[in-house]
């Protein structure tokens, strides 16, 4: 809703993208393990695959595998494969990833600013006890 006149129309109200436009990016980019993905590979360049699976605690070679993957197929990570011997294939941030850079920006300073008010409100919602009826 670009001002605050205008109201939802019925299909907003029902359709979850014309409701929210950035679900479609939300999905995408926000994802588990999308951000830490993109965060490694923007933070420390090129990588192979067994280097973004040491920085990403946690995440399991398959899931790196399936994320990797998506994230090629979106257009935000790069897969070069050098045919050697052995193989090697590097992953780097497209630069299409790379527009997201001002969004990470945005996301961590607002992160340092505000999680502490989140997990003092978490802390005050359960000291209150859950909602009644």
């Amino acid at each position: 809703m670009a001002t605050g006149t205008s109201r939802p129309t019925a299909d907003a109200m029902t359709d979850p993208e014309q409701a929210c436009p950035i679900s479609p990016v939300v999905d995408i980019v926000f994802s588990r393990w999308t951000t830490p993905i993109l965060w490694s590979l923007h933070a420390f360049g090129r990588q192979r695959f067994v280097e973004l699976e040491r920085r990403i605690k946690g995440i399991t070679p398959k899931v790196l595998t399936q994320r990797l993957r998506q994230l090629e197929r979106d257009g935000l990570v790069v897969r070069t494969y050098h045919p050697e011997v052995p193989p090697r294939v590097e992953y780097e941030i497209s630069d299409l990833g790379r527009s997201l850079a001002p969004l990470f920006a945005h996301l961590s300073e607002w992160a340092a600013t505000n999680l502490a008010h989140v997990e003092r409100a978490r802390r005050d919602y359960d000291d209150a006890g859950a909602p009644r009826g």
